[in-house]
């Protein structure tokens, strides 16, 4: 459940009056993780930057395919934010409930080894997306995404994708779709390189030893 401001004084079709969602909590459910991006300063929704997005999504396996007007609509659902340098944005381990879309900046994203030291293990650039997979499944973070740089960043909630879904099916439909597509493009790359690894470890135990 996302947090409720006061009401706006604004009613809806059935007479009763409209609560707002503070910017922080749009969409966000109460953890921790929520809590972290509420520390964060807010910039509001993605209005304004759809047009920053659209030009990057050439970068994004996500949103590669949309136009500018579905990107204007996806936008009324997301929320803006600003990172100082070395801000925590996802951290290993906690439950996630939304995903994140890099407008500018760089994102670094470290993994715990078996001595519990971080290892960074990749680079997120501008127009690329992370945290997809615990929006959708809600399991633990595999890695923790930390600002590199001042960045910003547009968050979509897993409440704000029920709300797509719901109020906007056709886009729903649509993102859907292109988060199976790109899962299953990760998926298969993953397999890729474990096969490969397999296939070094059977070769290296097949081979004479050194005398």
């Amino acid at each position: 459940m996302g947090i409720i401001s006061p009401v706006t004084g604004e009613r809806g079709r059935d007479g009763r009056p409209l609560a707002r969602r503070s910017e922080a909590g749009f969409g966000m459910a109460e953890t921790a993780e929520g809590a972290r991006l509420a520390q964060l300063e807010s910039l509001g929704d993605a209005t304004p930057y759809a047009g920053q997005i659209h030009a990057l999504i050439k970068f994004s396996p996500l949103f590669e395919n949309f136009n500018l007007a579905e990107i204007g609509l996806l936008s009324q659902f997301m929320q803006v934010y600003r990172a100082d340098p070395g801000a925590e944005i996802i951290r290993e381990g906690e439950t996630g409930d939304c995903m994140v879309f890099l407008i500018d900046g760089r994102i670094e994203v470290f993994k715990q080894d078996r001595w519990n030291a971080p290892r960074l293990i990749a680079l997120v650039l501008p127009g690329q997306s992370f945290g997809e997979m615990s929006m959708i499944d809600g399991e633990p973070r595999f890695a923790s995404c930390v600002a590199g740089e001042s960045c910003t960043i547009a968050v979509l909630s897993r409440d704000s994708l029920a709300r797509i879904i719901l109020e906007q099916a056709t886009l729903g439909s649509k993102i859907l779709m292109e988060l199976v597509l790109m899962l299953s493009q990760r998926l298969r790359q993953t397999s890729s390189k474990l096969l490969g690894y397999m296939d070094r470890e059977k070769a290296d135990q097949g081979a004479l030893p050194a005398v």
